[in-house]
């Protein structure tokens, strides 16, 4: 299986990034968690998962060996699939999502679109006590850098919800709220995240 990808950055989307390897360019899945933390890079390492169907092969990405195990935990759930895996790696940092699985906090969960209250229940259920168990929930880093609101990042953030899954209209209906609350500066990542939770 491929474990990681090292290469140059080709292509940069708040879901997606091309890496060129030796003039390959491989096509990666990624979460705004990974997304906040490569997005000034040129060359990355990504560690990642190989998620094969009869249809497709899918490389999904992750920055960190944290986000990576939480997604592969995640994908073990029955009614979990990678998509939404990635979904909820994008609506919650991997510190939110490791306090609502083990505060019982379903709630929190079921905010993310595309997951309902008995998959929330699930998440919370199988995976406490194995975050308990393995100490995932020490030294979880946080990042952060805010970008001045203009067209570009509108843009960016519709095409990404869009990609996610959102209709034009409903994108551009929520983006449009969390500006007008936010005021004058807000990042890419931030703005794509509370669009996601005001769903």
């Amino acid at each position: 299986m491929i474990d990681y990808l090292k290469g140059k950055l080709v292509i940069k989307d708040p879901t997606y990034v091309v890496i060129d390897i030796n003039g390959i360019g491989y096509h990666v899945k990624i979460s705004l968690n990974t997304f906040s933390q490569i997005k000034d890079e040129e060359q990355v390492m990504l560690l990642t998962h190989l998620h094969i169907k009869e249809d497709a092969h899918t490389l999904f990405g992750f920055k960190e060996e944290l986000e990576k195990r939480l997604f592969l935990l995640l994908i073990s759930i029955s009614g979990v699939g990678p998509n939404t895996g990635l979904m909820i790696l994008s609506s919650l940092s991997v510190q939110e999502l490791q306090n609502a699985i083990i505060g019982d906090d379903h709630k929190t969960i079921q905010r993310v679109k595309g997951v309902g209250l008995k998959t929330a229940q699930r998440i919370v259920l199988e995976l406490k006590d194995k975050i308990k168990k393995e100490g995932m929930s020490d030294g979880i880093p946080t990042t952060s850098g805010f970008l001045h609101q203009n067209k570009q990042i509108k843009e960016e953030a519709l095409q990404a919800l869009i990609t996610l899954g959102f209709t034009k209209a409903a994108a551009e209906k929520n983006i449009d709220a969390i500006l007008k609350k936010s005021g004058v500066e807000i990042s890419l990542e931030e703005l794509i995240k509370a669009s996601l939770r005001s769903t």
